[in-house]
């Protein structure tokens, strides 16, 4: 099994700035893909950064929402099977879960796509 867990939320204020946390953990032979995703309250979860890479080449194509784009950036720990949002110029819009999503490969050569149990961040004065 896979397994996928997050951290690092937590309240903030307007302009301040966070570091999510996720590491993917269990029967992982490779991943694909790490993502970040929020839902806010009374609204759909929506994408928020997305990051791949492939085999042993240190290659990522990250993308972001429009929302975030040019505050906040994506990155990943191959070795570690990690991948961190770093969050700038916070807004209060910015408030949501914050759920962390790894896809790839089991160790028994299935497709496994896994999400974590979600971090709150407020951004709130």
């Amino acid at each position: 099994q896979v397994q996928a867990v997050e951290s690092g939320g937590g309240l903030v204020q307007p302009g301040g700035s966070l570091r999510l946390s996720c590491a993917a953990s269990g029967s992982i032979f490779s991943i694909r893909a790490m993502a970040w995703h929020r839902q806010a309250p009374g609204k759909q979860r929506e994408l928020v950064a997305h990051i791949t890479s492939t085999g042993t080449i240190t290659y990522a194509d990250a993308t972001y929402a429009d929302a975030v784009k040019g505050r906040f950036t994506v990155s990943r720990d191959n070795a570690k099977n990690t991948v961190d949002l770093q969050m700038n110029s916070l807004k209060p819009e910015d408030t949501a879960v914050y759920y962390c999503k790894a896809s790839g490969l089991s160790t028994d050569f299935r497709n496994f796509e896994v999400w974590g149990q979600g971090t709150l961040v407020t951004v709130s004065s």
